[in-house]
């Protein structure tokens, strides 16, 4: 376990793009992105991609790799991260793995619970019968038959809902099960993870901020060529940051300025949400109290190096 990799981790609209960008200038790497929803190529600006200036500068990878009507669970990005480390590793390079999406750091740190693949005909019927019952009745069907997953999870929360249904209709045993086991599929490496978590006031301005920037750059043309798609409304893609607020505001239902503060205040809630995890689930060998910026580069850049240095000994 002599190869490193170093983690850049925070919250949405923390600068940690930039602090990683700047990593990998300063130390010959690659980007490799650990944002679940930047994967998709269909939502360049509403996820703050890097752009073309930023690619550039130094390889990135992982960016809009998948269309939006395909699911990317932890499990397949951590393959498509793990390939990456890889072939950074077999090119001299240092694999910088970046974003907010804590379920697939740590799925890459630590491994997995060997949860088996869940058929496609399964996962199919589990969305229609989703479609067809709603959140709170399908939440109410899911108590009784996985009363220990139903307790842990929000009747909000789509995904979870209709991920712990499919596994204990695929496999006969609750997810919580599978996830009692030890986790396998841990990256051999030495990893050094910084985290950036900027006060709460200071992030809810930043997230403010960047959505309004979002929508000078097109935010709203973005979300009108994905609603054209004609996708199923319960895909990751369709309750991306933004997405189900702008698309009330293309359906007349609601005015700009109003769709706008809805997905800024649900920005910030989610804002709050990964301040929260990081703090609890994550170790990190260095945090950034702040926003990053270039005058503060140079602490950071001494710590990378002795992480270096004791990685190679």
């Amino acid at each position: 376990m002599t190869r490193p990799v170093v983690v850049v981790a925070g919250p949405t609209a923390s600068g940690k793009s930039a602090l990683a960008l700047a990593v990998a200038e300063q130390f010959d790497g690659v980007v490799i992105n650990a944002d679940a929803m930047q994967v998709y190529g269909a939502l360049k600006v509403l996820t703050a991609r890097p752009g073309p200036a930023e690619e550039a500068r130094v390889p990135h990878r992982l960016y809009g790799l998948l269309p939006a009507d395909q699911l990317c669970s932890a499990g397949r990005w951590r393959d498509l991260a793990a390939a990456e480390c890889e072939a950074a590793w077999a090119a001299g390079r240092l694999p910088i793995v970046v974003g907010g999406t804590g379920l697939y750091i740590r799925a890459l740190i630590d491994g997995l619970s060997p949860v088996p693949e869940v058929p496609a005909a399964v996962r199919a019927a589990c969305r229609e019968r989703f479609a067809r019952l709603g959140n709170a009745d399908f939440h109410a069907a899911l108590a009784e038959r996985d009363p220990r997953m139903a307790a842990r999870l929000d009747p909000g929360n789509s995904q979870r809902l209709m991920r712990a249904w499919e596994v204990i209709e695929a496999t006969g045993r609750s997810l919580a099960d599978w996830q009692d086991l030890p986790p396998q599929g841990r990256l051999d490496a030495r990893v050094s993870t910084l985290l950036v978590m900027p006060p709460r006031a200071a992030l809810y301005a930043a997230c403010d901020d960047r959505f309004l920037g979002m929508v000078e750059r097109g935010a709203v043309d973005e979300v009108r060529r994905l609603s054209a798609e004609g996708l199923d409304p319960a895909l990751p893609v369709m309750k991306a940051l933004g997405v189900p607020e702008l698309r009330r505001h293309l359906a007349g239902e609601i005015g700009l300025d109003r769709a706008v503060a809805e997905a800024q205040r649900a920005t910030r809630h989610y804002a709050k949400r990964q301040l929260t995890w990081f703090r609890h689930q994550l170790v990190a060998q260095q945090t950034v109290d702040a926003k990053f910026s270039e005058s503060f580069a140079e602490r950071i850049f001494a710590n990378i190096r002795q992480f270096l240095l004791t990685a190679t000994i």
